[in-house]
C-alpha cells in the first residue's frame, strides 16, 4: 500500500493528516498494521487528554502483539474514532481512512515541520 503524499509520518509509524479546521487526524501506517497483524483491540484516550510529543496515547493488540501508539505533536485530544471499540480491524481494512484513531488540536503547529514526508517515510521506516 502506498503512503498517501498528503501525510506526514513519523520513524514510529504514525501518521498525521492536517484538517480545515486546525485539528490533525492521527493514526498507524499501513506498514504498521501490516506488521502487526489484524488488530482485535485499540485502547484509546478520553477526548480533552493532553498530549506531549512522544505520549504513548493508545494501546492497540493483535493476535501477535501489543503496540503503543505515540504522539507526534504536542495537543488535545478532541476526539477519538469510538468506532474502532466495537470494529478494531478497519484499523487493518483503512488504515488512512476510516481506521483514525484521534484527532488532537495541537498546541504547536510548527512540530509538524519535524516529521517525515511520504517519501521519506517509505524510503527509511516505512521500507517493507
Amino acid at each position: 500500500m502506498d503512503n498517501p503524499a498528503d501525510l506526514k509520518y513519523t520513524e514510529s509509524h504514525e501518521w498525521v493528516r492536517a484538517e480545515s479546521d486546525g485539528t490533525l487526524t492521527i493514526g498507524i501506517t499501513a506498514h504498521a498494521q501490516d506488521a502487526l497483524g489484524e488488530l482485535v483491540y485499540v485502547e484509546l484516550p478520553e477526548p480533552g487528554r493532553a498530549l506531549a510529543r512522544g505520549d504513548a496515547f493508545a494501546v492497540v493488540e493483535s493476535t501477535k502483539a501489543a503496540s503503543d501508539v505515540y504522539s507526534p505533536v504536542d495537543g488535545e485530544v478532541v476526539a477519538v474514532n469510538d468506532a474502532l471499540g466495537d470494529t478494531p480491524q478497519q484499523v487493518n481494512e483503512s488504515p488512512f481512512g476510516d481506521g483514525w484513531l484521534i484527532r488532537i488540536r495541537p498546541s504547536d503547529a510548527t512540530q509538524l515541520d519535524a516529521l517525515l514526508g511520504a517519501d521519506a517515510y517509505t524510503a527509511g521506516p516505512g521500507a517493507d
